[in-house]
């Protein structure tokens, strides 16, 4: 789905803004939010309950960081990650540069404080600046959560009705 104009002006602002308070609509985030890079590994050491699905592996988060196409924005408040979106922008022979938002994730403490739109708009500013032309999403029409977070984000909802495959590659248990 393409960034409508709203978006465009929501990354144009977060352009502007410094990185340490991030305001919205007369709502203050109080949080930090970061485009993490190789070497703040360690920014994922404390991390609130409930943000990630899992707990983090090491070598997992260092192979995430060090590769230069995944991209993880996080929020941090008082030292502790409470949200975060990664996302992992690709070329195709045929299309420009894109980003796919993988997954957002806020603390349920922090809900409902715009941390997940900051964290969105910081990604897709990123994106941006890497010359990704379209950032695209995938989420449950019954996530009604999600689905308020990327239309708040700017995001526009597909006229399409998509289908997802999963493909399972590994049959050993993890």
């Amino acid at each position: 789905m393409a960034i409508c104009a709203d978006a465009q002006t929501t990354l144009a602002t977060l352009a502007r803004l410094p990185l340490r308070r991030v305001y919205f609509d007369k709502h203050i985030v109080g949080a930090d939010i970061r485009i993490l890079k190789s070497g703040d590994e360690a920014i994922l050491n404390n991390i609130a309950p409930d943000v990630f699905d899992n707990a983090l592996q090491p070598a997992l988060v260092a192979e995430f960081l060090r590769d230069e196409r995944h991209h993880l924005a996080v929020a941090i408040e008082d030292g502790q990650v409470v949200g975060f979106a990664s996302g992992v922008h690709y070329v195709h022979p045929d299309k420009q540069p894109e980003l796919w938002i993988n997954e957002v994730g806020v603390a349920p403490s922090h809900h409902r404080r715009g941390i997940g739109r900051a964290i969105m708009g910081a990604l897709l500013q990123h994106a941006k600046s890497l010359g990704c032309k379209e950032a695209w999403v995938l989420t449950e029409r019954a996530n009604r959560a999600a689905m308020r977070l990327y239309a708040s984000a700017g995001g526009e909802e597909a006229q399409s009705d998509q289908v997802m495959f999963t493909f399972v590659l590994d049959h050993t248990d993890s």
